[in-house]
């Protein structure tokens, strides 16, 4: 199964830059998206009609705050059950996860918060990190997962291109952060990107400002988490930096099942 994650800063926006072909070119059994920015009514009404999605199937998982936030999954394998929200009614009212069974192993799509200006929202970005991560690993003991999608946070110096004037100042590259990702890593799961690519630098998101992207001055804040024990089965872990009409480009995974 071929496994894609994309941040698309609007699903209706990204509808209007061709996500049509660039879905097709994917050719994807599972996708997950973040931060659709729509009510679940219109993420359909956006994807409905699009030739490439016709033997996909899509669920949303959207925010109490309208324009804000949100997940949808988009798949050609039908799950056996889908579900949104980590089960904490404090955490679940901007449409951050989205979970999908499959009869081998759980897929989730999580939006993680941003601490925001000014770090200020992070304590809640820790208090989502640890309850995130427990929903994680209650999954985890059922069978093996697939979480892939916007995580907020660059892992190591190399994920960014300026980790020293960024540390401890820039939401997404706070000490906080980083041991979040570290105790994610640390309880059963393999980021498939760096483990196969462990002294690669490449990054999933540039600023619009100041020409980032075409100077490449980006962060990788998009993953692809699988639990240790399905490592075996992944055959390919790849970041598709010229796919455009995001902020965000897409990663994925190639997975044997």
């Amino acid at each position: 199964m071929k496994l894609i994650s994309w941040n698309v800063n609007g699903i209706r926006a990204i509808v209007k830059k061709d996500f049509d072909g660039i879905a097709s070119g994917l050719n994807a059994d599972v996708i997950g998206l973040q931060e659709t920015k729509a009510q679940d009514d219109q993420v359909r009404e956006a994807l409905f009609g699009l030739h490439s999605l016709e033997d996909y199937e899509v669920y949303s998982s959207s925010a109490i705050k309208k324009g804000y936030s949100g997940t949808a999954i988009i798949s050609r394998v039908t799950p056996d059950k889908v579900s949104a929200g980590i089960g904490v009614p404090d955490l679940d009212t901007e449409g951050r996860v989205l979970h999908a069974a499959f009869p081998n192993f759980h897929f989730v799509t999580v939006y993680t918060p941003n601490s925001s200006s000014g770090l200020k929202r992070l304590p809640f970005r820790e208090t989502w990190d640890l309850a995130f991560r427990d929903f994680l690993k209650e999954l985890d003991s059922d069978k093996p997962v697939i979480c892939c999608g916007d995580l907020n946070v660059a892992h190591q110096p190399i994920d960014l291109a300026r980790p020293k004037p960024n540390y401890n100042k820039t939401p997404g590259y706070t000490q906080q952060e980083i041991d979040g990702m570290t105790n994610h890593l640390a309880s059963g799961f393999t980021d498939t990107w760096r483990d196969a690519n462990p002294d690669t630098t490449k990054y999933s998101w540039w600023s619009y400002r100041g020409g980032a992207r075409e100077k490449n001055v980006g962060w990788r804040l998009d993953y692809m988490l699988a639990s240790n024990r399905l490592m075996p089965n992944i055959k390919n872990s790849f970041i598709l930096n010229d796919v455009m009409g995001s902020d965000h480009c897409p990663v994925g995974v190639d997975l044997e099942i």
